[in-house]
């Protein structure tokens, strides 16, 4: 497939793809998706060979989130059966972030709901993370506490958090029919301020909230504009009790087609299968390690994962390895240049005019995204695959990992 050939050496240069070949990707059909599997994953191991990235989050105060992210079951109003209770000790993060560590997890995510944190609160998770990091030393700490004002990511930077993450979700034009309570501006200068602190910048998406292939490509597009590090794919857990309980859209081959699309987008960014996996890959997931080259370890924020141990046995069964405490996540070039998804000076990725479809109108490459979309049968719903979180953090059980 001359499309394939062609995205698989843009990814190899760093190239940005234009909008109509990645909205290709998106809608190949079933039969091709091996096919498209096999040209990201020359991309994925170019860049990152056969490791994988294991992150593991700890959620350091769950539910009762004043926000109304229509994603989220800690979202205002949320009728979800979740764990919901206030913060963590440092103690209490620190133990529950050495489960992870011990099954090989490199990175913790400190995660809290709330709109941003309050100088107190960013004083908690700075002890938090001098916490952990006084009992591992090594380990990288990302937090993810919302919005961020002015200081606040120099603070987390000062207190040791290597990273922050703040993902936009959804393109811009639909952001607002998600969420209400903040923009999507809002959302792009915290990424911008934990940058601007000498962060690692980390922001994603979450597929699967009833978006368009054009809606998709947007966001993956001004996500290679910000220059994230790493870029979370999140499948979204339709949770009863929130208002996208009913959106059950995602099939393993599309899940497996937008992991590939962010891919040849991104090519040597750290992308990482987030929440969501197990629900809409299934038996898919070991495919996935072909395109994205970090995973999180074990349970969620606020719904159970597969087993620890059934991650690690998958990697090796796929024929992958768990990256090392000592490797480098990221190819040299980013590291040494502290820079992003990729050289925008030569690939013109900070404007995205002249690069695909504009208008999405018309024909080409988008009109056969409408034709494809057209013949996608529904998803299949698997309330059964969606578990609550009953264990660890915010528990007396032991966590998942």
């Amino acid at each position: 497939m001359d499309l394939l050939n062609t995205l698989v050496d843009k990814g190899l240069r760093r190239e940005l793809p234009t909008r109509d070949e990645a909205l290709a990707v998106l809608a190949t059909s079933d039969d091709d998706v091996l096919d498209v599997v096999a040209a990201a994953g020359k991309v994925r191991r170019h860049w990152f060979g056969r490791r994988v990235k294991l992150n593991y989050l700890v959620n350091l105060k769950s539910g009762l989130c004043p926000e109304d992210c229509s994603y989220c079951s800690q979202r205002l109003g949320s009728k979800a059966d979740i764990l919901k209770y206030t913060w963590l000790k440092p103690d209490q993060a620190s133990q529950a972030a050495a489960a992870g560590l011990a099954g090989g997890a490199k990175r913790v995510c400190l995660v809290a709901s709330g709109r941003g944190p309050t100088d107190r609160d960013v004083d908690r998770v700075s002890d938090t993370i001098k916490a952990i990091k006084d009992r591992h030393e090594n380990v990288e700490v990302c937090a993810c506490l919302g919005l961020l004002s002015d200081g606040q990511a120099e603070r987390l930077r000062e207190a040791g958090a290597d990273a922050y993450n703040h993902n936009l979700n959804t393109s811009e034009g639909t952001y607002g029919d998600i969420t209400t309570t903040h923009t999507y501006a809002d959302r792009v200068d915290t990424v911008q301020k934990a940058h601007a602190a000498g962060l690692s910048a980390c922001s994603g998406l979450i597929a699967g909230m009833g978006e368009s292939d054009e809606d998709l490509v947007d966001v993956v597009y001004s996500l290679r504009e910000l220059d994230p590090d790493s870029v979370p794919v999140n499948f979204l857990i339709p949770f009863e009790g929130t208002p996208l309980a009913k959106e059950w859209n995602l099939t393993p081959q599309r899940c497996l087609r937008i992991l590939a699309m962010v891919r040849f987008v991104c090519p040597d960014v750290e992308v990482r299968i987030a929440g969501g996996r197990e629900v809409h890959l299934r038996t898919m997931q070991p495919l996935a390690l072909n395109l994205a080259n970090s995973i999180f370890l074990g349970d969620y924020l606020t719904s159970e994962g597969q087993a620890g141990k059934a991650d690690l046995d998958m990697i090796a069964d796929a024929g992958f390895e768990v990256e090392g405490a000592g490797e480098v996540t990221l190819p040299e070039h980013r590291v040494t240049a502290g820079a992003g998804c990729g050289a925008h000076a030569e690939t013109g990725c900070g404007s995205h005019e002249g690069a695909g479809c504009g208008s999405h109108e018309g024909g080409g490459v988008c009109g056969s995204v409408k034709v494809q979309a057209e013949q996608e049968q529904p998803a299949e719903a698997r309330t059964d695959l969606v578990a609550v979180r009953r264990r660890g953090a915010g528990t007396d059980l032991a966590p998942n990992a």
